[in-house]
């Protein structure tokens, strides 16, 4: 989140950058957090944690991870008073070579994730499941009820060969608290996640979202903010999603 113009990029890959920021619709800026300075970063931004909304998040692979090792990502969310939702995201993605029926899908979205030291563009398919999240979280509806035509064909035609959805365990859920709100001398919303895993480890994730030819601008504007409340903009970044399937992956035990 603090800077995409980070000097840990080599021209050629802030060249790359900058060329798929071009075929994105948006670029969400990314900080995490690590847990030596989760308390006062919050105290810092000033929010109010009450305010925060609770999502339990559900992924969903084989048990070796190998929708993850080929860049796709299965997910199902409850989210309180939103209701539930679902995605199949692919990344890396670079937009020009996406299918035409795809980049102009009013349920896919295009963005660039940008976080100190690196980048990635990535597509996601999004939906509104008829079928309840908990009906297939237990058992009682199988896991493609969560997934429109349009989800299913984006997924076979990225998944591995031979992986369906019968073929995927659940991962998770895992509980998440999002928060989003303008903090008092930013001038733009920030969103602010807790990802509270079962084995009592945390990640905060600082994130706002603009324009690609914005990206620069707010950047700036949010490492000066960000500094100004000597919150931490350095340390190592981690991925929720990565974090949550290693994790949940090694309660499943492989079948034969």
């Amino acid at each position: 989140m603090p800077s995409v113009a980070t000097p840990n990029l080599t021209d050629d890959e802030l060249f790359e950058m900058l060329s798929l920021m071009k075929g994105a619709g948006s670029v969400e800026l990314k900080l995490t957090i690590p847990e030596s300075a989760q308390r006062s970063t919050v105290q810092a931004l000033g929010m109010d944690p009450l305010g925060a909304q609770v999502r339990l998040v559900s992924f969903y692979d084989t048990p070796d991870l190998q929708l993850e090792s080929a860049g796709v990502v299965v997910r199902a969310r409850r989210v309180a008073v939103k209701g539930d939702d679902s995605v199949v995201k692919l990344r890396p993605v670079v937009p020009s070579e996406l299918a035409r029926n795809v980049r102009e899908s009013p349920w896919c979205m295009v963005e660039v994730d940008a976080m100190p030291g690196g980048f990635v563009c990535s597509a996601s398919m999004k939906g509104i499941p008829d079928t309840a999240v908990s009906d297939v979280a237990d058992g009682s509806a199988p896991l493609r009820k969560l997934y429109s035509k349009e989800q299913r064909a984006f997924f076979a035609a990225h998944a591995p060969d031979g992986i369906g959805f019968e073929d995927l365990s659940l991962l998770g859920p895992i509980f998440v608290l999002k928060l989003k709100a303008t903090p008092q001398g930013y001038g733009r919303k920030m969103v602010v996640e807790l990802w509270l895993y079962p084995d009592g480890t945390r990640i905060l994730e600082l994130s706002t979202k603009c324009a690609p030819d914005e990206a620069f601008q707010v950047a700036a504007e949010s490492r000066a903010f960000l500094t100004e409340r000597d919150i931490e903009i350095g340390g190592a970044q981690t991925t929720k999603t990565r974090k949550a399937l290693e994790f949940f992956s090694k309660q499943l035990t492989p079948t034969g």
